[in-house]
């Protein structure tokens, strides 16, 4: 496999997401699926705002200004993730090691197959709504196929941070530890 050389852009990439600040945040499993659980619900949210602002009769621009005031803790519960996965899908490919390369292929299938099943739901839910009402939800369409195209970006992140690990203990540390057990 030929390597290329990692670009600046990359470099700086590879510092941000590696950034040790952030880690107490995303230290424990709990906390990542915290984060993972606080960005879908912030995403589906934004959705049902932009359903009701579809949907709406009325000007609703309250819609407008909550989005815009979920906006914040939405991209923080994105940076999260992202740093707890150190970057996994946001990372180029060279600026990957082969363990990270392989899970970024592990990731990806994973978030294929729960996608798949999402859009299973999605249009049997339609169907069965149409089969039931007589008629084909026309007005509901728009907002689930927005939705599908939402979570079919969004679900490698989520997946990712589902599927993160917790970071190895420090040499330093597990060795004091074992010499603690031993004597």
């Amino acid at each position: 496999m030929p390597t290329t050389r990692m670009t600046r852009y990359d470099q700086s990439m590879v510092r941000l997401m590696n950034d040790p600040r952030g880690r107490p945040l995303y230290a424990t499993a709990a906390r990542r699926r915290l984060a993972v659980a606080t960005h879908i619900t912030l995403t589906a949210a934004f959705g049902a705002l932009m359903t009701h602002f579809y949907l709406a009769e009325a000007e609703p621009m309250w819609a407008v200004v909550a989005m815009a005031v979920l906006l914040l803790p939405w991209m923080i519960a994105t940076g999260l993730i992202n740093g707890a996965t150190r970057g996994l899908l946001e990372l180029r490919e060279r600026a990957l090691d082969e363990r990270q390369s392989a899970e970024r292929s592990r990731v990806l299938a994973r978030a294929h197959r729960a996608m798949t099943l999402l859009l299973l739901a999605a249009a049997a839910g339609l169907l069965i709504t149409g089969g039931a009402s007589g008629g084909a939800p026309k007005a509901y369409v728009a907002p689930v196929l927005i939705a599908a195209l939402v979570c079919h970006w969004l679900m490698p992140l989520w997946v990712a941070g589902l599927m993160a690990q917790d970071e190895p203990a420090d040499d330093e540390a597990l060795a004091a530890t074992t010499a603690d057990t031993m004597a």
